[in-house]
Parts: C-alpha cells; sequence; structure tokens
C-alpha cells in the first residue's frame, strides 16, 4: 500500500508528469537513433569496431563533464534544458548529408555534439528534479525515470530498425528531432520558479574542482560512484560485442534490436521495483545485487543461443541500471543545491568515461580476439566488482583512506 501511494503521488504531481513524459519522448528518439547509427555505419562499411565507434563519439564528451557541468550551475537550469532540446532539435536534420562511407565524419561529428549537449543537459536536469520533487520521493521517481528511458528500449529500436531498413538513416534522426522538439515544449510548461544564480566566487578551475571535492568527501557516496564507473567499463566492453553475439547467432545486424528491447524490458521491471528495493536494502546492497546479476549475465552471452542470449540481456537490463539508480539517487540526497550540477556532472564523468574507455578498446578488441572468452573474463571483472561494493563499510574501512568526520556511509 505505502509503495502503491508513494507511486500516486509521484505520478499526480504536475511537474512530475510532465518531466516523464518529456523523458519518454527524447528517450524514444534516442533510442531508435542510437541502433539506427550503429547499423548505418555496419552497412556502409561492413566494420564491426567502426559501428561499435558510434555509440563511443556519443559518450566521449562525458570526459568535459565536471567542465560543462559548471554551466549548469550558472544560469537558470529550465531555460537551459528547453534550449539545448531545441539546438539538438535543430543539428539532428543535418544527417541527411550522409548517404556513402566518406559521408562518416558527419556522422561522428554530430554525434559527438550531440553527447556534449547531453553533458550539460543531464545535470541541469537532474538539479532541477531535485528542488522540485520531494526528496522522500526521489527513489522511487528515479526509478521511475529509468522505467520510461528504459521502456522505450521495447519499442524504440524496433522502430528505428524499422524506419531505418525502410526509408534510412536520415529519416531516423528527424525523427529523434521532432521528440527533443516536443521535449522543449513539455519544459516550457513545467512550473517552477529559479532565482538567477549569484555571481561565482573563485576561478572557473576553482569552481569546477568544487564539486568533486564535495563528492569525493562522501565516503559512501564515493564507494557508488567508483563501482558505477567500474560496472560501465565492463558493461561497454560487452556492448561492443553485440553485433559478434548477433553475427554468431546467425543473424542480421537488425537483430540487435530485438536484443535491446529485451534490455529494455528488464530495466523496465527494475526501475518499478527500485524506491522499495533501496529502502529495504540500501542504495550499496541494491547496487552490488545489480553488479552481480549483470555479470552472470555478460559471461553468458556467448552461448551460441538464442534463448540464452535473450535472457542474458534481460538480465544486463535488470541489473545494470541499480548502481546508476543508487548512485544519482544518493548524489541528489547529499550534495547541496547550488553545487548539484557541477557533482552531478561530475558523477556523470567519473560513471561514464570508463563506459567511453571501455568502447574504444572494445571496438578494438571485437577484431582481434574471440568474443566469447572475452565475455567471460568481463563477466568475472564485475563480480569482482560486485563483491568489493558489497563489502561491508567497516571492512572496507581498513583498506581505504577515511577519517572520522567522512563515516557516511551510503
Amino acid at each position: 500500500m505505502t509503495r502503491n501511494w508513494t507511486m500516486t503521488r509521484v505520478l499526480l504531481d504536475r511537474n512530475a508528469g510532465l518531466y516523464l513524459t518529456s523523458v519518454v519522448v527524447s528517450a524514444f528518439g534516442t533510442s531508435a537513433l542510437g541502433l539506427a547509427s550503429g547499423v548505418w555505419v555496419k552497412d556502409l562499411t561492413g566494420s564491426n569496431g567502426l559501428a561499435a565507434l558510434c555509440m563511443l563519439a556519443i559518450w566521449a564528451p562525458t570526459l568535459l563533464g565536471p567542465a560543462l557541468g559548471t554551466i549548469a550551475d550558472r544560469v537558470r537550469r529550465k531555460p537551459l534544458l528547453i534550449w539545448t532540446n531545441l539546438g539538438l532539435a535543430g543539428l539532428l536534420p543535418t544527417l541527411f548529408g550522409v548517404g556513402s562511407r566518406a559521408d562518416l565524419w558527419l556522422l561522428f561529428a554530430v554525434l559527438f555534439v550531440y553527447g556534449a549537449t547531453v553533458v550539460v543537459h543531464d545535470p541541469a536536469e537532474s538539479a532541477l528534479l531535485a528542488a522540485t520533487v520531494d526528496p522522500d520521493l526521489l527513489r522511487d521517481f528515479n526509478g521511475l525515470r529509468t522505467t520510461v528511458v528504459e521502456g522505450m528500449k521495447l519499442v524504440a529500436p524496433l522502430t528505428g530498425a524499422g524506419l531505418y531498413a525502410t526509408y534510412g538513416g536520415p529519416t531516423v534522426a528527424c525523427l529523434d528531432a521532432v521528440t527533443f522538439a516536443l521535449a522543449a515544449a513539455l519544459w516550457v510548461l513545467i512550473r517552477v520558479h529559479e532565482e538567477r544564480p549569484e555571481r561565482p566566487a573563485g576561478t572557473w578551475r576553482e569552481r569546477t574542482a568544487e564539486g568533486a571535492r564535495r563528492l569525493w568527501a562522501r565516503p559512501g557516496l564515493r564507494r557508488l560512484v567508483l563501482a558505477g564507473g567500474a560496472t560501465m567499463f565492463f558493461a561497454a566492453l560487452s556492448s561492443t560485442m553485440t553485433y559478434a553475439v548477433v553475427d554468431g547467432l546467425g543473424h542480421a545486424p537488425a537483430y540487435s534490436g530485438v536484443l535491446y528491447a529485451v534490455q529494455g524490458a528488464g530495466s523496465v521491471a527494475v526501475g518499478l521495483a527500485s524506491g522499495p528495493a533501496m529502502r529495504r536494502l540500501g542504495e550499496r546492497r541494491f547496487a552490488a545485487a545489480g553488479i552481480a546479476l549483470t555479470a552472470v549475465a555478460v559471461a553468458a552471452r556467448g552461448i551460441p543461443s538464442d534463448p540464452v542470449a535473450l535472457v542474458c540481456s534481460g538480465a544486463i537490463g535488470l541489473g545494470l541500471p541499480c548502481v546508476l539508480i543508487a548512485a544519482f539517487t544518493a548524489v541528489q540526497h547529499e550534495i547541496p543545491g547550488p553545487l548539484l550540477g557541477r557533482a552531478t556532472a561530475t558523477a556523470n564523468t567519473l560513471v561514464f568515461t570508463p563506459n567511453v574507455i571501455g568502447l574504444a578498446v572494445g571496438a578494438a578488441l571485437v577484431e582481434l580476439a574471440d568474443h566469447r572468452l572475452l565475455l567471460v573474463l568481463f563477466g568475472l571483472a564485475l563480480l569482482a566488482t560486485a563483491a568489493s561494493l558489497a563489502q561491508r563499510p567497516d571492512r572496507a574501512s581498513r583498506t581505504a583512506d577515511r577519517s572520522p568526520s567522512d563515516a557516511n556511509p551510503a
């Protein structure tokens, strides 16, 4: 009853409802384009490695996260969200210029700018969310956000694959542009009063570093963020094996859309359950359980069986979001509002920069080694990450540099 009432409170909140709707429409376009761009490059080049580089282009700007995140603390966040969405809506139609292998530079450039805009957008969104939603509801709200984002993988990749097969990649890019325009319109409707941020003190470098210092000073939060980074590194390595896994199953590259859809179904389930689960287990144990499930699924992906591949995709969908939901909910709870943009951007960088590195390394490894052996190794590394995070805080204190004033385990 309590869980249902909490969910009802979240969904009946006007701003929360508009926010979730904007997430639905933009996530639909993003999921469709994410799949279509890889298939597009695969068809133009025949290279699994170049196809994997599409995701690298999107994720690479997270390396600049702490610096770009200062923007979210320097301006009012609602107008920033509106203009970033409109900017992406205007950018994506330029992909009509991609018609051959020689034009791939334009695709990669657009994906890079796309990723850089998202790096600015996400901290502003998180900070505005924390200012407008009751702190007691953040666990449930972040779970619902994961549900709607990952739920798009149930329909968006298949839609994107169908549009791509029928009309080509530029049509999918235009669909994504329309969703960003709709998201901007929804942000216009959200009611929030924002004071203009005070003129910042200190140098730009000092302001950028302040978010990182506040994040690093909290040991429980630090452990969650670092575990998230390790998880995303090995998950990224695994994701670059997707087209090789599909080849091993004897399917065309577009079959990857089916696997992504099943993964989305798993993430829908964990998003709905994450709020109650975190209240029962705590952020740390909830995250560790999710990482362990992901580890087993990643290791089993190399088995050349359609049923096994589908089960593994669903299990990864269940397990992978756990550490992300736990870590970013903890950031919203523990970091004060004026620093939340920078701290969130720093957490994004610490979590997702390993993802960028994993995509780059995996794009090379998939061409050099047997993907089945690599997947087993990635799974073992994820198990080690889960075991480290599950370690009790008092035991972890014997091996970590902690001061008494920092004792605040997640």
